[in-house]
């Protein structure tokens, strides 16, 4: 049996590594256009931030150890063009121009996401950058000197707040700008504004609700161009978000879903037989609003890569749900999210109460405590939790974990909100934030 996978980084060599270990003798065979494979992408605004610090260290299995220890026929610098799945049969070009075929008995097609670059003059001039794969990262690291005094970020997502932090950190001025109002829309405002603060604390110029009209080389600089500001500086970085590449899905006659992915049941099987999808190209079902959806996430892109090996390898396997937990550094704060907001409940038919509370992340007399913002949705027909977000100086990143595990539980609010969690002075006070929160919207809710 022979398996291909198009795509090297983490739902691509997660499954072909697990194919291996279910199957030594099977074919298994990895075509990448790039030349990197398995690096932690998540990890490269911190390492931009280090001068020092060698991109490569990203890396974390070399693709001569996926090919001389694990027998996996890996094939960097080949650009996957076409998918036949009739024939079975996947057509592309290597790095020389040289076209090649081949043909496959399973197919997993892990092609990973894009950042999305506006449709405007002057993104592809010099000193513009995205930032998405390791290439990327690498190029914005060699542009970086200590002539670089100002950056211009367009976006404010996870990854433009991320790098906002480091250009602050070696020693660049940061301007950011987008096209829609309010910084991070998603979040509960009493929190967003609490990042927001921060971020101007540190420096960081903040203009939203200006759409960009292009960008334009100026005086040995870059200057973007809105219709009522203009902003100058010596790089500017593209963070507004990012498109999953299922073109070629599509040109296959695979159908997608959400935001275009390519729609995948719970084995990852697409609507074509034998072709699977992973990543951050594929859709995911969300377990509270139970829809598809489409969050490219690294656990669910490592785990996707684990349940097409499993599959292909006749061992029956289901990937669970998704809630979207993630969580992210904007200077001294940590920001998390699982489950639903309250716009999100409203769209999926839900009757959604919120309630937003102020705790401390440690014992009221235990020094070093600071604030806990958390937002809780509910949801009042059924008393179901929906939903948490939390922004803090501490303790903010590992306690978003337990509302996630209530979620896949589908507890309720007042389950959740008898759950029994630790408590010592130097960690949480004796009523966790959680726990505040949750009895405080089953106040609300009653």
């Amino acid at each position: 049996m022979k398996f291909i996978i198009i795509g090297g980084d983490a739902a691509g060599m997660s499954a072909a590594s697990r194919a291996k270990r279910n199957k030594p003798e099977m074919s298994v065979c990895v075509y990448e256009q790039t030349q990197d494979v398995s690096y932690s992408a998540c990890g490269m605004p911190y390492n931009i931030a280090d001068a020092g610090r060698d991109i490569d260290d990203l890396v974390v299995r070399k693709a001569k150890i996926f090919r001389e220890k694990q027998d996996i026929d890996l094939k960097t610098g080949h650009r996957v063009e076409s998918i036949d799945p009739v024939n079975k049969t996947i057509m592309g070009l290597n790095s020389q121009g040289n076209k090649f075929t081949d043909n496959y008995d399973a197919l997993l097609i892990a092609t990973g996401a894009s950042p999305i670059i506006p449709d405007v003059p002057g993104f592809d001039l010099p000193g513009v950058f995205a930032l998405k794969s390791l290439g990327d990262g690498r190029k914005i690291k060699e542009f970086l000197s200590s002539e670089t005094k100002s950056a211009i970020i367009v976006g404010m997502g996870y990854i433009a707040l991320e790098m906002a932090e480091s250009f602050h950190h070696r020693g660049i001025s940061v301007q950011m700008i987008k096209p829609r109002p309010q910084l991070l829309p998603w979040l509960s405002r009493n929190l967003a504004n609490r990042i927001q603060n921060e971020l101007t604390e540190h420096g960081v110029q903040l203009f939203d609700g200006h759409p960009i009209e292009g960008i334009e080389s100026f005086d040995n600089q870059l200057k973007v161009i809105s219709k009522d500001i203009s902003l100058t500086g010596d790089i500017v970085l593209a963070a507004i978000g990012v498109f999953p590449n299922s073109q070629m899905a599509k040109a296959a006659n695979i159908k997608t879903g959400p935001s275009d992915s390519i729609l995948v049941d719970s084995t990852m099987a697409t609507t074509e037989n034998n072709i699977y999808a992973a990543g951050d190209c594929a859709s995911a079902f969300h377990t509270v609003s139970k829809k598809q959806t489409w969050i490219p996430l690294a656990l669910y892109a490592n785990r996707g890569g684990w349940t097409v090996a499993d599959n292909v390898c006749n061992k029956k396997k289901y990937i669970p749900g998704v809630l979207g937990t993630a969580v992210f550094k904007v200077f001294n704060l940590q920001v998390a999210r699982t489950g639903l907001n309250m716009a999100e409940a409203k769209k999926f038919g839900f009757e959604p109460v919120e309630m937003v509370i102020q705790s401390r992340s440690r014992a009221h007399a235990h020094p070093g405590s600071g604030k806990i913002d958390v937002s809780m949705v509910g949801d009042l027909s059924t008393g179901k939790l929906l939903g948490v977000q939390m922004v803090g100086e501490e303790g903010v990143a590992h306690r978003i974990n337990a509302p996630a595990i209530a979620l896949h539980a589908k507890m309720s609010v007042e389950e959740f909100a008898l759950s029994d969690l630790a408590y010592a002075p130097p960690f949480s006070p004796v009523w966790d934030p959680m726990l505040t929160a949750a009895n405080q919207l089953l106040k609300k809710m009653s």
